[in-house]
């Protein structure tokens, strides 16, 4: 996908727009808040009381607005952390074409009839850093970028079992055997689509940001439903839960900087000129002062998962790659953003490194079989980035879908938006009885809560 195609897909007109009083100066793409949210009330990226730290209005999709599955969705922005929304979200249908085969190379894919589409939903967060930029450019291009990579394998997909060649040919009589051995399924084939996906939209927003002189990056944690299989693919710290009524099931692992911690150091110790020697690989307690000179201080190495002490040297008082542990760890530099590790302030290493600042190359994929549960209509996939998950648990979280939707009109389809508002509430920092704790985050907030009940109404997808 070329740089220019994405400026006439998403930018009709040419040339990059220039800055705009009502978003980030020099954006490759104009801001915005999500479409779906269009008609919900404030007026995206107004400066007057959505800006207030003390009136910060939770907008959600307008009533007769229905996102896909009825899912409920809504969203806050930071109290003054940055001037803008950085989160974006996407959601909507996937339709998968199929490709007939003995045709030209060359023709375009054929839709032979409307029944014979592979039909599918999506639902994506997008947690920025450095601005919004790059949140804004995968929310306009994932979709499209997964939808390609999933014509480019469905056969496959649609077969009993993927084979070994795509057209049906058998060049060796062992393939289905060979690819029975290695336990290769759909799934996978999904899965693969997924991680090319990201890795093309990561190609598309690093040429985009260039252009433009950008920087920055995004997380993403996105939903897929094909097959009556939910594949959540997650690149970074936002997270998705599953909530029912006797259970709470994780569906996406969280690329932090504390799980990551090693495999920057590792890469740290490995091209030690990527720190620009403004950094230091070692991972401290705190930053270092010039007291500490010549002190025995905790530390650990890329090697190290405990600690050990060292003698404190002029260049362990520069700026660490890693400081902090658990949600509140931080990670600094080139390094750190080339993993798209989360919502926070980065800081250079040096302008000339082509380190990929953007998405997570590799998502983590979790896949859960819709079609094995026997769903009830409580049962709802809560995805929501990093501000909610900093102020509340998992068990935290359960406990207020439950007690929402056991209390609330089950015939209410926009009863879903209103949990998603309710729980951004209670992030807010009002005491309630449900947790009791009164945390306030001051992040950007968005989370989607996800009915699993509806598409056992709208069939299994095929």
């Amino acid at each position: 996908m070329s740089a220019g195609w994405f400026r006439r897909r998403f930018l009709p007109g040419g040339p990059l727009p220039g800055p705009r009083p009502a978003g980030p100066r020099s954006s490759p793409v104009p801001y915005h808040r999500p479409r779906f949210l269009r008609g919900s009330g404030s007026s995206p990226g107004s400066t007057d009381a959505s800006r207030r730290p003390d009136v910060r209005p939770v907008r959600s999709p307008a009533r007769g607005r229905t996102l896909p599955w009825n899912a409920g969705y809504a969203e806050v922005i930071n109290a003054e952390k940055s001037e803008f929304n950085e989160d974006q979200a996407a959601c909507g249908k996937l339709c998968i074409r199929r490709c007939e085969f003995g045709i030209e190379e060359d023709q375009e894919w054929l839709t032979v009839c409307p029944e014979e589409f592979l039909t599918g939903h999506y639902w994506a967060l997008f947690d920025g850093h450095g601005g919004p930029a790059a949140a804004i450019l995968a929310a306009n291009t994932l979709h499209s970028c997964l939808r390609r990579q999933l014509e480019a394998v469905v056969e496959g997909m649609m077969a009993t079992q993927p084979p070994m060649h795509l057209s049906g040919r058998c060049v060796c009589s062992s393939d289905p055997q060979f690819v029975e051995e290695k336990g290769i399924r759909a799934e996978d084939l999904v899965i693969g689509a997924l991680e090319n996906a990201f890795q093309e939209c990561d190609d598309v927003i690093g040429r985009e940001l260039e252009a433009s002189g950008q920087m920055g990056g995004c997380t993403a944690l996105v939903a897929v439903f094909l097959q009556g299989k939910l594949y959540v693919a997650n690149a970074g710290d936002s997270r998705a839960i599953l909530v029912r009524r006797d259970e709470i099931r994780v569906l996406s692992s969280e690329c932090t900087p504390e799980t990551e911690r090693q495999r920057i150091q590792q890469l740290a110790f490995t091209y030690p000129e990527l720190l620009a020697g403004e950094f230091t690989r070692l991972e401290f307690p705190r930053r270092l002062k010039g007291d500490d000179l010549g002190q025995k201080v905790l530390f650990r190495d890329h090697h190290m998962r405990g600690w050990s002490y060292k003698q404190v040297e002029k260049s362990d008082l520069k700026y660490p790659l890693i400081h902090g542990q658990g949600r509140q760890a931080r990670l600094l530099g080139t390094l750190a953003v080339s993993r798209g590790l989360g919502d926070h302030q980065l800081r250079v290493l040096d302008t000339n490194i082509q380190l990929k600042p953007f998405l997570l190359s590799i998502p983590q994929v979790t896949v859960l079989d819709v079609d094995q549960l026997a769903l009830q209509e409580d049962d709802v996939v809560v995805m929501a980035t990093d501000g909610l998950w900093d102020v509340l648990s998992n068990e935290q979280v359960a406990l207020l879908v439950r007690s929402f939707l056991t209390s609330n009109q089950k015939d209410d389809p926009h009863r879903f938006s209103e949990l998603a508002k309710m729980l951004i509430h209670n992030t807010q920092g009002k005491d309630n009885g449900a947790t009791g704790e009164g945390q306030v985050s001051y992040d950007d907030v968005s989370v989607f809560v996800i009915p699993l009940h509806s598409q056992a109404q709208e069939g299994s997808g095929h």
